[in-house]
C-alpha cells in the first residue's frame, strides 16, 4: 500500500502485476543472501565442516547484511525484467524497507533471541535463554531506530513536493542504518561463536554496517551530480517506440551486411575483369585454338574423301 501510495505521489507508473515479479525476486533475494551471508560472516568454519547444516533454515541463521547484498542482486534482475531504472525501484523498496525491519525485529523480541548485554536499568528484560539475567532488549531498540525512525525519515524525504534525484533514497537509507545498527552493538550481546573482535566493543555487525554507510555517502553525493529524475514502468508507447528502435537496427544491421556483399562482389568482378584485361594473349590463344582444331578437321575429311574416290 505504501508503496503504490509512493508511485502515485511521485506519478510514476508501476503495476500489480511488476509488484509481484519484485515481491517474489526480493524473498528469494532476501533468503539466500541472508544464509549464505550468516555462513560466510558469522560460521564459515563450523559450515566447512558441515556443510549438511548449510540447508538447515529450520534452526536458524539469518544475516541482514547478506539479505542486503541478495536484495541488490533481486532488485538488480527485476529491474532488468521490468525495464525500469535500477535506482528507481531501489528507492520505492527502501522506503518501505523500514516496516519489514520494524516487525523482523519485534519478532526477534518474542522469541527472546538477539538479546543485548547485561544491564541495571529499569527496563531490563529476563530472557529464558539469557541465563536468568536482566539484559537490554536490544531487538527493540533496533526496532525504534531502524524501523520507527527510519521509516518517518524516509517518508517525509518522500512525500516531498518534488521527489529527490534517483538513488537519494538508497543512499539515506544505508546511511541512517548503519549508524543506527553500529549504536546498538555497543550494547548487543555479540555471536557466541564470534564474542568481540577487538577489546570488549568491536562487534562483527559494526564491521559490516561501516562500509554500508561509506557507500551510501558515494551513492548520495553521485546522486546529487547526476540528478536523475525518478522514473517507473515504461508505458505501451514508450515499449512500442523501444520495439521499433530495435526493429531499425536490425534493418540497418541487415542492410549494412548487404551493402558489404554486394561490394565484395562488385570487388570481385572487377578484379576479374582486369585480370583479363591484364592478359590478352592468353585470350588470343585460347579463341586461335579453336579454327586450327576445325581446319584440321577439315583437311581429314577431305583426305578421306581423296582416298574414297582412288578406291573406288
Amino acid at each position: 500500500f505504501v508503496f503504490m501510495r509512493v508511485c502515485k505521489k511521485w506519478r510514476i507508473r508501476f503495476t500489480l502485476d511488476a509488484m509481484l515479479t519484485l515481491f517474489i525476486a526480493a524473498i528469494l533475494g532476501i533468503v539466500v543472501g541472508a544464509r549464505l551471508g550468516y555462513i560466510l560472516f558469522y560460521g564459515v568454519g563450523y559450515y566447512f565442516e558441515n556443510p549438511a547444516a548449510i540447508f538447515a533454515i529450520n534452526t536458524g541463521g539469518l544475516s541482514f547484511h547478506g539479505g542486503v547484498i541478495g536484495m541488490v542482486i533481486a532488485m538488480f534482475i527485476a529491474s532488468r525484467i521490468l525495464k525500469m531504472p535500477f535506482a528507481s525501484l531501489g528507492d520505492l523498496v527502501v522506503i518501505v524497507a523500514p516496516i519489514g525491519l520494524f516487525l523482523g525485529r519485534c519478532a526477534n523480541f518474542i522469541n527472546g533471541e538477539l538479546w543485548g548485554a547485561p544491564t541495571d536499568l529499569p527496563w531490563g528484560v529476563e530472557f529464558e535463554s539469557g541465563g536468568g539475567i536482566a539484559r537490554h532488549p536490544s531487538q527493540l531498540y533496533e526496532a525504534f531506530l531502524e524501523g520507527l525512525v527510519l521509516f518517518i525519515v524516509m517518508m517525509i524525504l518522500a512525500w516531498r513536493k518534488k521527489p529527490l534525484p534517483r538513488g537519494s533514497y538508497i543512499g539515506v537509507f544505508m546511511i541512517l542504518y548503519g549508524v543506527s545498527r553500529i549504536a546498538v552493538e555497543f550494547v548487543r550481546e555479540p555471536d557466541v561463536q564470534l564474542g568481540y573482535l577487538a577489546g570488549d566493543w568491536l562487534t562483527m555487525g559494526m564491521v559490516l554496517s561501516l562500509p554500508m554507510i561509506l557507500i551510501g555517502i558515494v551513492v548520495l553525493i553521485y546522486a546529487g551530480m547526476t540528478k536523475h529524475p525518478q522514473e517507473g514502468l515504461p508505458t505501451a508507447a514508450a515499449d512500442a517506440a523501444a520495439d521499433a528502435d530495435e526493429g531499425k537496427k536490425v534493418a540497418v544491421s541487415k542492410e549494412a551486411t548487404s551493402d558489404t556483399v554486394t561490394t565484395t562482389t562488385a570487388e570481385e568482378s572487377a578484379s576479374t575483369a582486369g585480370t583479363t584485361e591484364a592478359n590478352p594473349d592468353k585470350e588470343e590463344t585460347a579463341n586461335s585454338k579453336v579454327p586450327e582444331t576445325e581446319g584440321s578437321d577439315t583437311n581429314k575429311t577431305d583426305n578421306v574423301k581423296t582416298i574414297e574416290k582412288g578406291d573406288t
